[in-house]
């Protein structure tokens, strides 16, 4: 197999892993997570020594948390879990602009990855139990647990001490056996503390994501709360503004032979956002609607398209000043969000009013 194919069938994996998390989300993130820990050890062991991968790598850790955060929206529950999702993913976030901005590696600590480990938390315990029965405390918990004693040390250990687990253990004869014993008596409490004292399981594993609630399984009905709900200025359209800005400044730090001002480069995302906002809202309020997700990125990538040669034209830079391969792939990355964003979004506010309105009827 040429050192070509295997760079490309890695990258492809990076980017397609992603797009499964909405359907079957532990399985899905578990296997970004594996296959993130593992694509350097593929590449030495065929040979492949691609060129400023690090910065690729960081790229795609930024997109599949995205997609998982937008996954949250459409199948989490728990009004109480989402808002914690929320939080720890743009909290996060904003700490990865921050460094990538001052390259202050203390930051990575300041904020930690607590997002990741929350969502995998949540999306076990849905496997066998429902979120439902847990309150908004018990959540809180769970993510102050993940925080202080898994991400914390994690990340002194990678972005402050800067050890590598590889090195470690070759180099350090007791971390390997010491290591071991720590996960074996993990597992044993788990095993013979914890699990005695669990509940009785709701259902049998469940891996794949649950239905949509009633009343919003549907595009069209989707577009109908959309449309009822919405204005193009609102915290949704904030919210989009700053989850797409973020993940553009961050790519447009990490990529290499990309150069744009992070002002300038958020302020125009912040633009797009609210065209394709007023344009989704006038597609909704006329009953326009699309059930595959394949044909409304479609819709909404070619628009952008058109957008972006329009702004060039414009503002007069003639026809060879536009970066296509950087133009396209931001939009391309700007089109996926937008319609996970579009499409899920209302799905979150959906399950949040049903909850408020059992919560008043209680």
């Amino acid at each position: 197999m040429s050192t070509e194919v295997v760079f490309w069938c890695v990258v492809l994996a990076r980017f397609a892993l992603p797009l499964l998390i909405p359907l079957f989300p532990l399985p899905a993130i578990i296997a970004c997570l594996l296959l993130d820990g593992v694509d350097q050890t593929i590449f030495q062991i065929f040979g492949v020594e691609p060129p400023n991968y690090q910065s690729y790598d960081k790229a795609m850790d930024v997109f599949y948390l995205s997609i998982a955060y937008l996954a949250s929206l459409r199948n989490w529950s728990n009004p109480g879990a989402v808002k914690i999702s929320r939080f720890l993913f743009f909290y996060r976030q904003v700490g990865v602009v921050l460094f990538e901005l001052t390259g202050l590696r203390f930051l990575l600590m300041v904020f930690p990855n607590t997002f990741e480990y929350f969502f995998i938390a949540y999306e076990g315990v849905r496997t066998r139990r429902n979120p439902m029965r847990y309150g908004f405390r018990f959540w809180v918990k769970v993510a102050a647990g993940i925080w202080i004693f898994v991400k914390l040390p994690q990340e002194y250990w990678i972005h402050i001490a800067q050890l590598d687990l590889t090195d470690t253990i070759r180099d350090v004869p007791w971390f390997l056996p010491t290591l071991v014993v720590a996960v074996l008596a993990l597992l044993a409490v788990v095993y013979f503390v914890i699990r005695p004292r669990l509940s009785p399981a709701d259902w049998t594993w469940r891996f794949r994501a649950d239905p949509l609630p009633e009343g919003i399984d549907e595009a069209s009905e989707r577009a109908a709360y959309q449309a009822a709900h919405r204005k193009v200025f609102d915290l949704t359209t904030l919210e989009k503004v700053f989850l797409i800005g973020l993940i553009s400044v961050i790519f447009g730090e990490v990529l290499p032979g990309v150069e744009s001002n992070n002002l300038e480069l958020f302020l125009g995302i912040a633009g797009f956002v609210v065209i394709n906002s007023a344009l989704g809202l006038w597609a909704a309020r006329r009953g326009y609607s699309w059930n595959s997700v394949a044909v409304s990125f479609g819709i909404v990538f070619a628009t952008n398209v058109v957008l972006v040669v329009l702004a060039d034209v414009l503002l007069s830079r003639g026809p060879g000043r536009l970066d296509l391969t950087d133009a396209l792939f931001f939009v391309l990355l700007f089109s996926i969000l937008t319609t996970l964003y579009d499409r899920y979004r209302p799905i979150a506010d959906y399950r949040s009013a049903a909850a408020a309105r059992t919560e008043a009827e209680r």
